[in-house]
C-alpha cells in the first residue's frame, strides 16, 4: 500500500480553489492554451483560438463525437424524502443507477406524475430500476427531466440547467452515451474547426462513451493489474482506413482528449493499424507506455493523482508535466473540465 501511495503522491500538485473553472470560457475558443513542443522542450502560451498555428503541418486532428446525456435525475421516495440518481447504463429490462441516498428494494421512486421507477435489485453501490415506461422512451425522459452530470468539483456554476445542456457538450457531439463530457472538445467552435481545416489540417471523428470511472480515484487494483474502468469505443471503418493511410505516410495524428487517445490506442493491432474497431477498453496508459498511433494530444489540466494526468504524463514525462502545471498555476490558467487547454506535440 505504501508504494501505491508513493506512486499517487508523485502525481500530486497544489491547485488554488479559485483556479477550478466553474463555467467555460465564452466564446469557447477564447480559453487559454499552453503549447508544449516535445522536440524542442519549449512551452508557449496563447489562446485556444490560435491552435491552428501550432498544430503540426498537414496533421490529422481526431475528435470524440460522443454526446453527453442528461443522466442526473431528481426523484421522490415513497417515504417523501428526495434523492438524486445517476443513470449509468441499461441492463436488460432495467436501468443501472447510483444514488446519493439509500434506496429500498421493492420501493417506488417518482420522477414526475405517472412516471416512476421501481427498485428491483442492488449490487454494491449500484441499484437496478424498472421504469414504468418503455425503455425505448428512456432517452426522451432523460432529455425532459434529467440534468447534466457535472463532475463533483464544479460546485458553484452560475449556469442554468438549459445553459449546461449546451455548454457541457461539444459543438460536434453526435452519438449519445456519455455521462461526462470529453472536456478537451469543449474548446472548439464551428468557426475554429473551419479555420483548422483551412490551415491544411484534416479532421476526423471517433466515439468513446465516457463513464463514471473517469472521476473515480485510482485504486491499488488498477495499478496492480494495469487496467482501468471499461469504456465503450467505436471507429467507423472508413475513418479507420483513412487514419491508417495517414499513419503509414507518417502524417502526425493528434488526438483531442484522453478519451480519443484511449480509443485509438485500444483499436491498434500488432501491425500498428487500427483494426479492432469497436469494443470496451480498460486500457491504462501511464509513463513508459509506447504509443502506437497517437503522436500528440490536446487536453485540459487534470485532477491531481488521476489516471488522466498519468496518461498525459506519458507524452511529456512526469516531471515536465508537473513543471508545466506549476507554470500554468503561476499564470492563473483555469483547471479541470471547464478550464483552459494544452497542446502537446
Amino acid at each position: 500500500m505504501e508504494n501505491f501511495e508513493k506512486l499517487l503522491n508523485r502525481y500530486d500538485y497544489q491547485i488554488p480553489t479559485a483556479l477550478i473553472a466553474q463555467k467555460p470560457a465564452s466564446p469557447r475558443d477564447s480559453a487559454r492554451l499552453l503549447v508544449y513542443n516535445r522536440k524542442s522542450g519549449s512551452a508557449r502560451f496563447s489562446s485556444f483560438a490560435n491552435i491552428a498555428d501550432y498544430l503540426p503541418k498537414n496533421s490529422v486532428l481526431v475528435l470524440n463525437e460522443t454526446k453527453v446525456i442528461p443522466a442526473r435525475l431528481a426523484i421522490k421516495k415513497e417515504t417523501g424524502g428526495k434523492a438524486e440518481i445517476l443513470y449509468i447504463r441499461t441492463v436488460g429490462a432495467t436501468i443501472e443507477v447510483m444514488s446519493d441516498r439509500r434506496l429500498s428494494v421493492g420501493s417506488k421512486l417518482t420522477l414526475a406524475p405517472k412516471i416512476y421507477l421501481t427498485v428491483v435489485g442492488q449490487k454494491g453501490k449500484y441499484y437496478y430500476l424498472k421504469p414504468s415506461f418503455p425503455l425505448s422512451r428512456l432517452m426522451s425522459v432523460l432529455e425532459q427531466y434529467g440534468q447534466m452530470p457535472l463532475p463533483p468539483y464544479i460546485k458553484h456554476t452560475p449556469l442554468s440547467r438549459s445553459d449546461l445542456k449546451e455548454k457541457y457538450q461539444s459543438v460536434f457531439a453526435r452519438k449519445a452515451g456519455s455521462i461526462a463530457a470529453p472536456t478537451a472538445s469543449l474548446h472548439f467552435t464551428k468557426r475554429l474547426l473551419r479555420k483548422i481545416e483551412k490551415s491544411g489540417v484534416k479532421i476526423r471523428f471517433v466515439t468513446l462513451h465516457v463513464n463514471l470511472g473517469t472521476f473515480a480515484p485510482l485504486t491499488e487494483e488498477n495499478v496492480k493489474t494495469g487496467r482501468l474502468h471499461k469504456e465503450y469505443y467505436e471507429i467507423d471503418k472508413k475513418t479507420a482506413d483513412f487514419l491508417n493511410r495517414q499513419k503509414k505516410d507518417s502524417v502526425p495524428i493528434i488526438a483531442v482528449g484522453t478519451t480519443t487517445v484511449r480509443a485509438l490506442e485500444s483499436a491498434v493491432s500488432g501491425d500498428g493499424r487500427l483494426t479492432k474497431l469497436k469494443g470496451a477498453t480498460d486500457l491504462f496508459i501511464r509513463e513508459g507506455y509506447q504509443f502506437k498511433f497517437a503522436d500528440g494530444i490536446v487536453t485540459n489540466f487534470h485532477v491531481p493523482k488521476s489516471s488522466l494526468m498519468m496518461l498525459v504524463a506519458s507524452f511529456t514525462g512526469r516531471e515536465k508535466l508537473l513543471e508545466l502545471y506549476r507554470e500554468a498555476v503561476k499564470k492563473k490558467f483555469k483547471f479541470f473540465s471547464f478550464g483552459d487547454g494544452m497542446l502537446i506535440c
